[in-house]
């Protein structure tokens, strides 16, 4: 009789091991398996009874939307729980006429001189407003030249 009762719970133990499915471990090495062949990158996933859990930094929506579709393909998983964060791009490298616009600004800020406005459109550089002396002028006229627009636009009044 009790080889027949250990006999019965052995069967019985490897019956329920077996209904239980994959570990949860297994099923993490699974979806992280999963989300290599996909080409998903800067993702980890790890599983809580049968929970997928993603977590990473990504730069694109469609990113995020695809490793929660290749967790979810994975047999096992129940559920997921994406906690994956979208960064903002960085900014786009400022315009060329802008850089051209800060050089020729500092440029006259260090002369000391004042009432000058720099514009800068297609790489020209159009100077208004009113200096103090032709020598003002003339380093004004030096320092828009030295940022090399293509050209310099004097609309400036000397008093």
């Amino acid at each position: 009789m009790k080889i027949k009762f250990l006999t019965l719970l052995a069967v019985a133990a490897v019956a329920f091991m077996a209904a239980c499915g994959k570990s949860d471990a297994d099923l993490a090495k699974a979806v992280n398996d999963k989300l290599a062949a996909d080409k998903v990158t800067g993702i980890t996933a790890a599983v809580t009874g049968g929970v997928a859990t993603l977590t990473g930094e990504v730069t694109d929506i469609t990113v995020k939307n695809k490793a929660e579709a290749s967790a979810k393909a994975v047999e096992g998983i129940k559920s997921v729980t994406n906690n994956v964060t979208v960064k903002a791009p960085p900014p786009p490298p400022p315009s060329p006429d802008k850089m051209i616009e800060g050089t020729v600004n500092e440029a006259i800020k260090k002369l000391g001189i004042t009432g000058v406005t720099v514009t800068v459109t297609d790489g020209v550089v159009t100077l208004s407003g009113e200096v103090t002396g032709r020598e003002n002028l003339a380093k004004v006229m030096q320092a828009a030249n030295e940022a090399k627009p293509k050209k310099v636009e004097n609309k400036l009044t000397v008093k």
